[in-house]
């Protein structure tokens, strides 16, 4: 790297744009800021010598130069708002309804939405959220702001940390405020230093030069933005990981115990009951949503009990199971335990739990029973032996019937419509039956049955939707969120101020320079300078 020496001696790395020293511009790098023509110059990181506006041979040269750039970061941050916002026009794959014709995404979305939803399935933005390229945007987005931050940060910390009271008269000259006094005496210099310090300015003096500061750190609060930035897009990047993040979906229903998705098996729960409380028809608040609706819930709850596996799973036994935790689950009141999250999302009623068919002779007006058996119909058996005799066999089960092109199929594997083909074996005759038996429905295969099968009584139930959520990035959201915020008051409340004066001939050039509000600097001046002959500043600005 080149070094360029200032006539004031001091040797200035290459891209200085103002020397280190004594704040003269540097002849050989002016056509970095173009200070030399302008007649304020050009403060921007105090004209430090930039890595991006140094280097630029290597290809990581040229890398950091490309993401250094303030451009390419607000490109890449308008990237991810366009892909976030075609990301919300459809519901995300995970957000697909339980009751869905089908919750396969290839048909989903062309079925519901037509080719917009095909071209929207078939361009990924229905996983858009935890897509690979998604992803990578949202982490160039994090790689822009360190080297951004670094890019800057470090040559404006050594700027001002090496700035000395002392500085060229051109310098102070190209100061926005700047104004210059014929004659000053010891006494006023010294009521100016006084005041100074009593405005909390922090006063450096070099050889009768006087540089009067305050309010540095506020120069720091863009970067305490990016700090900020920077945690909450990793703690976006970790929430793809299982550990730090799971969001699943499970339903349970009365009675039933089933493994907690995403617990690797460790945690199972157990839906005791589940109760639905909906208005009265009397309450007037509600009476046009009942009248339109039919029924307004008032409370839906899971009356729940988490168990967790103990001792040594062994493949094909029963695992030991200890109560965790006995609880209420309700909309806005959860279950919490083990840093998991139960939610209460949902509910599915008009399920059918079990049902009991009677056997009776074809021909018999009064369907007098000969026998019944009761079917658990999420768990059906192959074949029922009645104590008289008859054994039926069931050959085909739908548990949500629908018919589709003249074929039999299952909507889906929940028993909200279940039908069955079943094999009636009367006692001792070889031959059997064949029947079809569904809600409102009961056929003869071939018409000459003598046995008949008919449903005697059911049993309903409720189906209980559970959101089951872990996600240990929520402190990391809180940190950045609250380091951002300290970054905005930081650089938003307080201000980076700085006066000179420099002796000139039993004179006095005063010059200020603020990083924002000009008006209060002014002030601070306008106090110092009370009761003296030093002149006020002018704003050179309004000049031009």
């Amino acid at each position: 790297m080149n070094e360029i020496k200032c006539e004031c001696g001091h040797v200035n790395p290459e891209g200085t744009v103002l020397c280190e020293a004594c704040g003269k511009p540097v002849e050989e790098n002016q056509h970095i800021d173009g200070n030399d023509k302008r007649k304020l110059l050009n403060m921007r990181y105090d004209g430090s010598a930039r890595r991006s506006q140094t280097y630029n041979k290597s290809i990581v040269d040229k890398t950091w130069n490309f993401f250094s750039s303030v451009k390419v970061g607000v490109w890449l941050i308008v990237l991810a708002l366009i892909a976030s916002g075609i990301g919300t026009i459809f519901p995300q794959e995970q957000y697909i309804p339980e009751a869905a014709t089908s919750r396969d995404p290839s048909i989903y979305y062309e079925a519901q939405y037509g080719i917009l939803g095909q071209i929207y399935y078939q361009l990924g933005f229905h996983n858009l959220y935890s897509s690979w390229w998604y992803m990578l945007l949202i982490a160039l987005i994090g790689i822009s702001l360190v080297i951004c931050s670094i890019d800057r940060f470090v040559p404006l910390y050594k700027a001002l940390k090496r700035q000395r009271p002392r500085r060229h008269t051109q310098f102070l000259k190209r100061q926005r405020l700047f104004s210059e006094t014929d004659d000053v005496t010891d006494d006023e210099k010294e009521k100016m230093v006084s005041r100074l310090k009593k405005s909390r300015y922090k006063v450096y003096e070099e050889k009768g030069h006087i540089m009067a500061e305050k309010g540095r750190f506020s120069r720091w609060g863009p970067y305490v933005n990016h700090i900020g930035l920077i945690i909450v897009l990793i703690a976006a990047l970790l929430r793809m990981t299982p550990f730090m993040y799971m969001d699943e979906y499970v339903w349970v229903r009365e009675g039933e115990q089933t493994v907690i998705p995403g617990t690797d098996g460790e945690y199972h729960i157990k839906n005791k009951k589940f109760i639905l409380e909906t208005y009265d028809e009397d309450d007037k608040r509600f009476k046009e949503a009942i009248t339109q609706e039919g029924m307004v819930e008032k409370n839906f709850q899971t009356n729940a009990v988490i168990y967790k596996e103990t001792g040594e799973k062994i493949a094909g036994a029963e695992p030991e199971l200890k109560k965790v935790k006995e609880e209420k689950i309700q909309m806005n009141h959860p279950l919490k335990f083990d840093g998991y999250t139960i939610y209460q999302s949902g509910y599915q009623q008009n399920e059918f739990n079990s049902m009991t068919f009677k056997i009776h002779k074809t021909n018999d007006p009064d369907e007098a029973s000969l026998g019944s058996f009761e079917i658990n119909l999420s768990n059906p058996k192959d074949t029922y032996k009645l104590n008289n005799g008859f054994s039926v066999t069931v050959s085909q089960y739908y548990p949500d019937y629908e018919m589709e092109e003249g074929e039999p199929r299952s909507k889906t594997n929940y028993p909200r419509n279940p039908a069955f083909v079943f094999s009636v074996n009367p006692p001792d005759n070889e031959e059997s039956e064949m029947s079809f038996v569904g809600i409102g429905k009961n056929v003869d295969a071939t018409g000459e049955n003598d046995y008949k099968l008919g449903i005697e009584n059911f049993e309903m139930r409720y189906a209980s939707g559970l959101s089951v959520k872990r996600d240990y990035t929520i402190p990391l959201f809180i940190i950045g969120a609250a380091i951002f915020m300290i970054g905005v008051i930081q650089g938003m409340y307080w201000h980076h101020r700085r006066i000179w004066l420099h002796p000139k001939n039993g004179g006095m050039l005063l010059a200020g320079h603020t990083n924002k509000n000009w008006f209060g600097l002014k002030r601070d001046i306008e106090h110092i300078i009370e009761d003296t002959n030093v002149k006020m500043v002018k704003d050179q600005q309004e000049i031009e």
